[in-house]
């Protein structure tokens, strides 16, 4: 619905009948630099003169409209919208996402199909991501290098989204896990203290990058971030090969050792996960450990409109001033006779 914020300012409507009664005219001078002798006469007659009447009560109609589309403007009407839900206080929450080569391995299952396992990642985030209502959520992407995806935002759906467009390879092959952990706590360092966490999730061991992970987990430390971190791979996997079928282990590379360390040091956890129902379980984990914060704020969002009275009234003073040129510079509109002049 329409409504006026500051609707004290149509007391101001009556203001020029109060100045018209109460303030004194401006005395009418007789030095002018130009003086017409037949001015009086020559008054007298356009006075006189049909129409005029009329121009006048049309002229002040304008200058009325005019005047009640300023105050208008100046109470600023704003359309407002329905209630939507803002978060009081929420967590300011990064996830941190690998995205080296070995994350394309097809060791894990989706839905009873063989997928990869950035793919699971991406099913099991999406569904932790739907739940955080309330808090800033932010995205960090690593492989040879890290890189900030998504700020910390409300918008769950941008995060989802730029999650769900993430592809193996996209920065490089190997892992740079310390420069993850750096950028994410560049961007939390600033927030609310008590609700800086990050999710870390990886299936290898730190081989590229500027910092070293226990290096950027002491630095969080410092700023008060909680890590927790995620270990994705398969346990053993049956292949086949020209010896026969035999068995091994795809998570040959992944280091929870440094994970285990980052997880204690920050006050986080170290979690394993060997298949699509673990690592939902895992963020079902987080969600009891990092609880979203209380109810929400109820607000009206607001779409201001004062510039349509404002743009009127403008148009209207233009229109006004255009036709006092007309009329006033009519041909015959000011012409005297000779013969009265002499």
């Amino acid at each position: 619905m329409i409504t006026f914020i500051w609707p004290l300012a149509f007391l101001l409507l009556p203001l020029p009948l109060v100045a018209r009664r109460y303030l004194k005219p401006v005395a009418a001078g007789t030095s002018g630099a130009l003086r017409v002798p037949f001015y009086s006469r020559f008054s007298l007659q356009q006075t006189s003169s049909a129409g005029v009447a009329g121009q006048s009560l049309w002229r002040l109609l304008m200058a009325w409209s005019i005047w009640v589309l300023l105050v208008s403007a100046l109470a600023r009407p704003a359309l407002v919208g329905e209630e939507v839900p803002l978060p009081a206080q929420g967590r300011d929450l990064m996830m941190a996402i690998d995205l080296s080569g070995s994350m394309e391995e097809e060791d894990l299952t989706r839905g009873g199909q063989r997928a990869t396992r950035l793919d699971v990642v991406k099913q099991a985030a999406d569904d932790f991501l739907q739940r955080r209502e309330g808090d800033r959520v932010g995205l960090v992407l690593f492989s040879d290098r890290a890189y900030l995806q998504s700020p910390l935002t409300f918008d769950r759906e941008v995060v989802r989204e730029l999650l769900g467009q993430a592809q193996v390879g996209l920065t490089g092959q190997k892992t740079a896990i310390g420069d993850a952990i750096a950028i994410a706590a560049k961007r939390l360092k600033d927030r609310a203290e008590d609700s800086r966490v990050l999710v870390l999730l990886t299936d290898g061991a730190n081989n590229e990058g500027v910092m070293e992970p226990l290096q950027a987990a002491a630095l969080a430390k410092k700023l008060g971030i909680r890590i927790y971190t995620i270990g994705v791979g398969a346990d053993a996997v049956q292949v086949n090969t020209v010896f026969g079928r035999q068995v091994v282990n795809p998570s040959r590379d992944l280091d929870e050792t440094s994970l285990r360390e980052i997880a204690a040091m920050t006050g986080g956890e170290y979690f394993r996960a060997t298949d699509e129902q673990g690592l939902a379980s895992i963020y079902l984990a987080i969600d009891q450990l990092e609880p979203v914060s209380g109810e929400p704020v109820y607000v009206r969002p607001e779409v201001a409109l004062y510039f349509w009275p404002a743009g009127l009234a403008l148009g209207l003073t233009a229109l006004l001033a255009l036709f006092s040129l007309i009329s006033g510079g009519a041909p015959g509109a000011n012409r005297v006779n000779r013969a009265e002049v002499q």
